[in-house]
């Protein structure tokens, strides 16, 4: 039997069908309560860009503080003719036991450092991958496009118009929302607004224009409904010759009488450049200085770049498919590795993945991440060290480059902020989950503060330093040193 979805929906089958038989197969060894650590991580930048942005953490701890089998799981799983019986009925009292470390939500991050940590009895750990995976993957893709289209913005505005053409209902929402968390100023998706308290906006569409006998008539009967919120889509027919020409009368003959005044016309096809720079010379010449104009139609930031370098007059981005799908790169590539099992009480043994692509090898063993802040207040580097080292920042502080090991070199006159933090202790959520408004505005206060202008670059950003403590780098050497004799 089907499930069917509401709003109190049951999301713990949402994984996948390898985390169920692995599961099984610790179950019947009596290996499930054995304490492992996986690190979340990846590899590469989308669009090449210098930065990302860790986002969907309230989703992931959603996830994990409801995690539980309804009978109808059971049945399904049962109906596989795989699992022990035993498992089976493990699974109907199950709930999440171990601990989760995390950034906080909106970090800026980089590729290689665990950004979230599951410590946890063995099953529980790895019954999480999935779900965890996919909200890392999709929010931090679509926060980290959306900053980037902000910032081709120049400080324009810029509203999420997506849902139409995101993946489906669930990427419309939570894309909505971290585009919030990217710098969107607003979305288009209701219900995004109505969950996470976002502004929403929007005004017509061809078809309100099209309903109505003429473009005059249709546009007079907008600004009678909304007379304090007028915006008019204006090239249903013709921008110049039509569209800008019938907003003017509208705003002179039915908006000023009533000491209102046009709030914006938008624009979403044709030469969006040549278009805003006509029609910001006609809304001026009849008096319209105040008038904003909004532009849409497949717009990211390269497009965006382009038409202000051309002098397009505009004020107002809405950008749909590109952002919500991040159509340039719409893939994230945050990966879910082991790197520790507990062998005896309190002594986690490290475990590395090797591989002959150098850039899959995996940092093993319990961590810590800083990130490393110059006298100035500028990130300069993150660091890795092992979990139970002192990393005193009062002294010059010695520090290996993975790439380059032979060289010494000292972080001097700086502070070491640690990232990842307590969030789930014992199956206990132990973390005050921030507000919408305030993960924002952490994003836009690193990006203005702490995060080098020129990692934020486009083209050819520059690539933050990930470091690691002189231990840490001679256990991983060393790992590496034993596997190869093994070999």
């Amino acid at each position: 039997m089907k499930k069917t979805q509401d709003m109190k929906r049951n999301l713990t089958m949402v994984m996948d069908f390898y985390e169920l038989t692995m599961s099984n197969g610790y179950f019947l060894d009596q290996d499930m309560n054995t304490r492992v650590a996986f690190d979340v991580f990846y590899r590469k930048n989308p669009d090449s860009g210098g930065f990302a942005i860790f986002t969907g953490l309230e989703q992931i701890v959603d996830y994990i503080m409801n995690l539980h089998f309804d009978d109808e799981d059971i049945e399904y799983l049962r109906s596989q003719n795989l699992f022990a019986e035993e498992f089976l009925q493990y699974l109907r009292d199950f709930h999440f036991k171990g601990d989760v470390y995390a950034f906080p939500e909106g970090t800026i991050m980089y590729p290689n450092e665990p950004i979230l940590t599951v410590v946890a009895p063995l099953i529980d750990a790895q019954l999480v991958e999935t779900a965890i995976l996919l909200q890392v993957n999709h929010q931090s893709l679509i926060a980290t496009k959306t900053r980037r289209i902000v910032k081709a913005a120049a400080g324009r505005a810029v509203s999420d118009f997506g849902a139409r053409r995101a993946h489906n209902m669930d990427a419309a929402v939570y894309g909505a929302r971290a585009a919030y968390i990217g710098g969107a100023g607003s979305t288009a998706t209701v219900l995004s607004g109505q969950m996470f308290g976002m502004p929403i906006s929007g005004t017509m569409a061809h078809s309100f224009v099209m309903f109505y006998e003429n473009e005059y008539e249709a546009f007079k009967k907008y600004a009678e409904t909304y007379p304090d919120a007028t915006v008019l889509l204006v090239d249903t027919y013709d921008v110049l010759k039509s569209g800008i020409p019938n907003a003017i009368r509208i705003a002179k003959e039915v908006l000023e009488p009533k000491g209102k005044r046009l709030k914006g016309i938008r624009i979403d096809s044709g030469d969006l450049a040549y278009l805003t720079k006509k029609t910001r010379k006609m809304l001026d010449q009849a008096g319209l200085n105040d008038c904003k104009i909004i532009i849409s139609n497949s717009l990211d930031e390269f497009t965006i770049t382009s038409i202000l370098q051309q002098g397009g007059c505009v004020d107002s981005f809405g950008v749909g498919e590109r952002l919500i799908t991040a159509k340039s790169e719409p893939v994230f590539g945050a990966v879910y590795k082991i790197s520790a099992v507990e062998e005896t009480p309190g002594n986690f043994v490290p475990r590395i993945k090797i591989s002959e692509n150098v850039e899959k090898i995996t940092n093993p063993g319990l961590k810590k991440v800083y990130r490393i802040i110059n006298e100035e207040g500028r990130a300069i580097a993150d660091l890795i060290a092992k979990s139970d080292e002192n990393v005193d920042m009062c002294e010059p502080f010695r520090y290996v480059d993975p790439t380059q090991p032979w060289k010494n070199r000292y972080f001097t006159g700086c502070s070491a902020v640690e990232l990842q933090q307590l969030i789930i202790k014992d199956g206990d959520l132990v973390y005050e989950l921030p507000e919408l408004d305030d993960i924002a505005a952490y994003v836009k206060r690193q990006l203005s503060e702490e995060i080098w202008e020129e990692e934020q670059r486009f083209e050819y950003p520059h690539i933050h330093y990930l470091d690691m403590t002189p231990d840490y780098y001679e256990m991983k050497m060393q790992l590496l040193n034993d596997l190869s004799v093994k070999e």
